[in-house]
């Protein structure tokens, strides 16, 4: 929730709802203007240098010595102070609790299937790792209109879970013992359309881009 507002700021007012956005967008630029709005060269670069754009410097201390800002938002702390293109406007009705997962992980999992792998309708989609972001990716695939929604993880208790967004089939590489690519290949008869690894794990990387038909 805003408290204050600096100089200039003219499209948020104290008492408004807000998301922390840690790539922000400045409006201005041409990756703002484009269709790659994540890009934006004002923000994307200078609030990895943990200031405020406008005089370089922190606005957070501590015994007299600064503490610098975190990839612009500062989310760590009960109170912030963040420019305002790090931040996205939100209804005052959607409940706090709930929506403040909508600024990194749901994104990251629903954009990276929709706007980056793109299924198609009919489609087969892998996703590796079924935590936050996995489901959120998995979710993206159901919404897209994917048809085989294969979830990958070593945890089965995540599994049940995985359905309610949209997860068709599960496999845990546990269980076999071939690498997961192979077993995905033999499940869909040459790998699948698409691949959407969320779990950082180099070797989850290799089966996601390898589970992948020709």
């Amino acid at each position: 929730i805003v408290e204050s507002v600096g100089e200039g700021v003219t499209d948020l007012k104290p008492g408004d709802h807000v998301l922390p956005v840690f790539t922000g967008e400045c409006k201005e630029c041409r990756h703002c203007k484009s269709e790659e709005s994540n890009m934006c060269d004002l923000l994307r670069i200078n609030t990895d240098r943990g200031v405020m754009l406008n005089d370089g410097k922190s606005r957070f201390s501590i015994n007299g010595q600064p503490i610098f800002h975190f990839v612009g938002t500062s989310t760590f702390s009960e109170y912030t102070v963040v420019h305002v293109g790090c931040v996205a406007k939100i209804n005052p009705e959607a409940p706090l609790d709930k929506v403040c997962v909508l600024s990194c992980g749901i994104s990251t999992g629903l954009g990276a299937t929709l706007n980056v792998a793109k299924p198609k309708k009919g489609s087969s989609v892998a996703i590796f790792g079924l935590g936050a972001v996995g489901l959120a990716a998995a979710e993206g695939a159901r919404i897209a209109g994917a048809s085989r929604i294969i979830g990958v993880d070593l945890n089965p208790k995540r599994f049940e879970e995985a359905k309610k967004f949209g997860v068709t089939e599960f496999v845990n590489p546990k269980d076999y013992n071939k690498p997961v690519q192979g077993v995905i290949a033999e499940m869909t008869g040459g790998g699948v359309d698409r691949s959407v690894e969320c779990t950082g794990s180099i070797m989850a990387m290799m089966s996601a881009f390898e589970c992948v038909h020709d």
